[in-house]
């Protein structure tokens, strides 16, 4: 398998392999929530929606699952998930805790840029920090609407393209009020202290893509946290900074 896959999708697998450990217990944490939030700074779903709409009896994918979190509150609400994630030390923590929740849906072990699925299979497709920032969108993109029925939606929340602007090369540095790399040819970002590979659009590109990739776009939500909250996976960044600008976005998209 491995000889199989782009370099960055095997490096990419290498790294959540070895951190898999460390998102055991969040993980737990989110399978147990009554509601759901995303990103650093845990927004309610009231704030964001990203499974707004009828999900009761739909097919829908997770792409880039992780500990499949985010498919246990699609199957809470009705609809068939199926988690996808190129770690399979991530899939057994999911396996682990479907069972422990008592929770039951299909995960896969593979590549979210080509996904073992027929044409038009699924419903829904969402990503939090999965194949969206993990995987090409030039690649995952097009694969998700692939897989997408006629008038299926796609959610994904990333980093805001504000905030890669303005972070440091260091992991555990802040984002600054400044512009530190250039806003045009942002595509592939490779951190000095680790070795993953992550991937971020301009706006106008990612726009470009999702259109000739056969998909409407509905809505755009720049994620502003609540007051008092708290970055429980990056401590050092400011939540000031995070009411000012946006940290993260949400893309909502529908497949024509």
């Amino acid at each position: 398998m491995s000889g199989e896959l782009p370099d960055h999708v095997r490096r990419n697998r290498e790294d959540w392999d070895r951190a898999a450990p460390d998102w055991v217990a969040p993980g737990r944490f989110l399978w147990g929530l009554p509601e759901p939030v995303w990103g650093v700074w845990r927004v309610p779903e009231s704030r964001v929606g990203m499974l707004a709409g009828e999900l009761d009896g739909r097919d829908a994918i997770e792409l880039g699952c992780g500990t499949g979190y985010v498919s246990a509150w699609l199957a809470r609400r009705g609809a068939r998930p199926v988690g996808i994630d190129i770690s399979q030390a991530q899939l057994d923590t999911a396996r682990r805790l479907q069972h422990e929740f008592g929770l039951e849906f299909a995960l896969l072990h593979g590549n979210a840029e080509r996904v073992p699925c027929p044409d038009a299979s699924f419903d829904f497709a969402i990503s939090e920090y999965g194949a969206s920032i993990w995987c090409d969108p030039y690649a995952w993109i097009p694969e998700a609407a692939r897989l997408l029925r006629p008038g299926g939606r796609l959610v994904f929340l990333v980093n805001a393209s504000l905030a890669i602007l303005c972070a440091p090369d260091g992991a555990d540095e802040p984002a600054t009020d400044r512009l530190l790399r250039p806003y045009f040819g942002l595509h592939s970002i490779e951190w000095p202290d680790v070795d993953s590979v992550e991937f971020h659009l301009p706006h106008g590109e990612r726009i470009a893509l999702l259109r000739s990739s056969g998909f409407e776009i509905e809505e755009l939500v720049e994620v502003r946290p609540p007051d008092g909250s708290t970055n429980v996976y990056q401590p050092n960044d400011s939540l000031e900074w995070a009411r000012k600008w946006p940290c993260e976005e949400v893309w909502k998209v529908r497949r024509v």
